[in-house]
């Protein structure tokens, strides 16, 4: 037997490889642009959710945040993710993703959505408990 084997044989994490927007919002891009460039892009929509979210457009977050999600889903699928599993924050590239269920969670409360509320934050704690909250 070997010391330390995960003996529940849980899946090992999930790291996306670089997200294809990250350098262009580094360099200073619209968001909006970088995701017209980058449509897969969790990154970009996260973006565009948090600067929406800020000038107090709900409905706009959440759906730019529901577009990330899914983009996000999608690439953690293509990269072995199997519905379940750990996807750590502290990997750079799973931030925009991990973005995206957090400013959907942020705006599924604005509007009184509490059973995706309790379900994104289950979500986001089997992804990572570590992810930042705010």
């Amino acid at each position: 037997m070997t010391i330390g084997k995960n003996l529940f044989d849980s899946p090992p994490p999930t790291n996306l490889p670089e997200d294809p927007a990250a350098r262009d919002l580094a360099a200073g891009m619209d968001a909006a642009q970088a995701a017209r460039n980058h449509p897969t892009s969790s990154l970009a929509w996260a973006v565009l959710s948090d600067q929406a979210w800020a000038d107090g457009r709900v409905m706009e977050s959440y759906a730019f945040a529901r577009v990330g999600y899914h983009r996000g889903l999608d690439a953690l699928r293509r990269n072995g993710w199997k519905g379940h599993g750990p996807v750590p924050w502290h990997h750079e590239p799973n931030q925009g993703f991990l973005r995206c269920l957090r400013s959907l969670a942020r705006a599924a409360d604005a509007i009184d959505e509490h059973d995706e509320v309790d379900r994104l934050a289950v979500f986001i704690d089997d992804c990572d408990p570590s992810v930042p909250r705010d």
